[in-house]
């Protein structure tokens, strides 16, 4: 278990030391290109959840992420034991959650700098903990799918 809590302490590490870089070696919307017309290191604050939903609603942000990691924890410590894809999973949903949550806590905003154009389309600007919160969404929906074609696969027996 305790291996599956590194996993997630790693991606907070991860996820505020380059938010530190950003805040500490750039100013608000500076833009550094890394490739030309696809991938930029942009400084940027959101206030919101993806996209900027729901700006400035910082209360109920501490609310619902204290909810989601607790709900994690006892996930992993309940339906995830002996799972490894979905013990993977809720840590690397739990890393993403504590990492936006730490900005939330402590600046008021979430840093964001992760800035990709897509055939001329500029994808929301993101960070470490939104990808991390996305890679273990996507993780869980595959170990979910394989957990039901187990059970029908039982149930066929």
């Amino acid at each position: 278990m305790i291996m599956y809590y590194l996993i997630a302490i790693v991606l907070v590490i991860i996820d505020q030391l380059t938010k530190w870089l950003v805040v500490s070696r750039m100013e608000l919307g500076e833009s550094i290109p890394v490739i030309d017309n696809f991938f930029y290191i942009t400084s940027h604050r959101n206030t919101g959840a993806a996209w900027g939903i729901l700006e400035g609603q910082m209360l109920l942000f501490y609310i619902i992420t204290t909810i989601v990691i607790v709900g994690i924890i006892y996930l992993l410590h309940t339906h995830a034991k002996g799972d490894r894809i979905l013990s993977v999973a809720l840590v690397v949903i739990l890393g993403g959650a504590i990492g936006n949550f730490i900005d939330r806590i402590f600046r008021q905003e979430v840093v964001d700098f992760a800035n990709f154009y897509i055939f001329d389309y500029n994808f929301p600007i993101f960070n470490v903990a939104d990808s991390s919160l996305t890679i273990g969404v996507i993780i869980f929906i595959i170990a979910t799918i394989l957990e039901e074609k187990r059970q029908k696969g039982k149930s066929k027996s």
